[in-house]
């Protein structure tokens, strides 16, 4: 376990505010390319609706985890996932804890309940993608020094 885990309580209020963007995503990447399909009239129906919806939503996680480990709302909550070595995600470690992440959402938040009861407070996602959520302490602008010497 690595040494500064993210509390439950900041990785919940991180993922509603996650839910405030994720419904930016859905309005440009998937209403308003339904909006433009039914005006050549053509629509996405049925399964391929929740296809999209699934593999939008999962290039969107999936980007962000690989590219710094940390959407929007988990760079304003100071918030960072890794692999439970403390290293970057693999790209399909990414895709795993995404692909977990529906059932733990889905059954009742069965897999954020999880974490009460996980000896590391793991989501049951993370669990399953052998990743962790921690609190990112590095400071947003490092001073930089180029001669040895600190600006005043």
């Amino acid at each position: 376990m690595l040494n500064n885990p993210a509390s439950i309580g900041r990785r919940l209020a991180s993922m509603l505010y996650e839910s405030l963007t994720i419904f930016a995503v859905l309005l440009v990447g998937f209403l308003f390319p339904q909006i433009v399909l039914s005006g050549f009239g053509m629509a996405l129906t049925g399964h391929a609706l929740w296809i999209h919806l699934f593999l939008l939503l999962m290039g969107y996680f999936t980007w962000f985890w690989l590219h710094g480990g940390q959407t929007l709302p988990m760079k304003t909550w100071k918030l960072r996932v890794l692999d439970a070595s403390g290293r970057p995600m693999r790209p399909l470690q990414a895709v795993l804890r995404y692909c977990a992440a529906w059932p733990s959402l889905l059954l009742f938040g069965a897999g954020l309940w999880w974490a009460f009861f996980d000896r590391d407070r793991l989501f049951l996602h993370d669990r399953i993608a052998g990743s962790t959520i921690i609190q990112d302490l590095t400071p947003l602008n490092p001073p930089h020094q180029t001669d040895g010497t600190e600006e005043k």
